[in-house]
């Protein structure tokens, strides 16, 4: 349930508060992600694809949206699955699906011709995304797993 409450948290948060700030260079760090990347380290592959796949097709249907519905679900599904394996560790495994997500976002909006995907995008506009999310990483994260931590445990 916490899950839930923490990716809903960050997709209002992205939509209302950090899309809509004038940062330097065009770019957004991308709580969404982080967000994903944090329920899927605690929860483990299955529980973090599937949570990303949800993920994605919220973001692929809340305003304003301006690529194809489904391409969120896909990227937040396969980065959900490799965040719950955590490969090399927490951080080598944040690092890694800040890297892939919009990499991989850029590479299937490209296959499916999407007219905002070019070279300036890829150049420009991604690394500077990425940079930006790398420095949230620790604090999203560290909010993620420290609401899980916090739920009291029954036993009987």
């Amino acid at each position: 349930m916490t899950g839930i409450v923490v990716i809903l948290a960050a997709v209002l948060a992205q939509v209302m508060l950090v899309n809509q700030l004038p940062l330097p260079a065009g770019g957004a760090p991308d709580l969404v992600l982080l967000a994903v990347v944090g329920v899927a380290l605690l929860r483990g592959p299955v529980a973090g694809a599937v949570i990303g796949f949800c993920t994605g097709l919220l973001v692929d249907i809340v305003p304003p949206t301006a690529h194809l519905a489904g391409l969120y679900a896909f990227v937040f599904a396969l980065v959900g699955y490799l965040a719950g394996r955590g490969a090399g560790g927490r951080v080598a495994t944040v690092v890694l699906c800040v890297l892939l997500a919009p990499l991989l976002a850029a590479a299937v909006g490209g296959l499916l011709t999407d007219p905002r995907v070019t070279v300036a995008t890829l150049t420009e506009q991604v690394p500077v995304t990425i940079v930006y999310t790398l420095v949230l990483a620790p604090v999203v994260i560290w909010l993620t797993t420290r609401v899980r931590q916090q739920q009291p445990r029954y036993t009987i």
